[in-house]
């Protein structure tokens, strides 16, 4: 499999294999995908961070996080910044979980956070849901893969 990146004309494309997946438009940056699948997979910057890039459709808390360990119910190894994980506020009856909210954890000068570190870090929530009420100085919310619990997080 081969990425090719080329810049012509002050627009921006992306090619696999010889496949036209994505373009954008430098002056504007405005952009379109032609291939939502090979972009999402082989490439660092996913469909949804373009798609709201240029908008004010994210909404960006710094938060304390910690992730489980291993023997606790955690993941097995750490995370990358971009990772998106689901965020629960709330549970329902029987510890069910009622909602939860899209968002990705951003973080630098490490490349990753690993198992039991507490670390301060950038989420980023997408306002496609009413999430505003939860985000208030020192709300504390649950990170989770599908059902699974794998860390907490408490806003700053």
């Amino acid at each position: 499999m081969a990425i090719l990146k080329r810049i012509e004309n002050d627009e921006l494309y992306l090619y696999m294999n010889g496949v036209l997946i994505y373009k954008r438009w430098l002056n504007t940056g405005n952009s379109k995908i032609f291939d939502i699948m090979a972009y999402d997979k082989y490439t660092l910057m996913s469909y949804t961070d373009l798609q709201y890039e240029n908008s004010n459709e994210l909404l960006s808390v710094k938060a304390k996080i910690k992730l489980k360990d291993t023997v606790e119910g955690g993941r097995r190894t750490g995370i990358i910044s971009g990772y998106r994980p689901n965020h629960v506020f709330e549970y329902g009856i029987g510890g069910k979980i009622n909602q939860t909210f899209m968002g990705d954890i951003i973080f630098e000068n490490q490349s990753t956070i690993e198992l039991g570190e507490e670390k301060i870090v950038t989420v980023r929530f997408l306002l496609n849901q009413s999430i505003e009420k939860y985000l208030n100085k020192g709300q504390v919310w649950w990170i989770h893969e599908g059902p699974n619990l794998i860390g907490n997080a408490e806003i700053l």
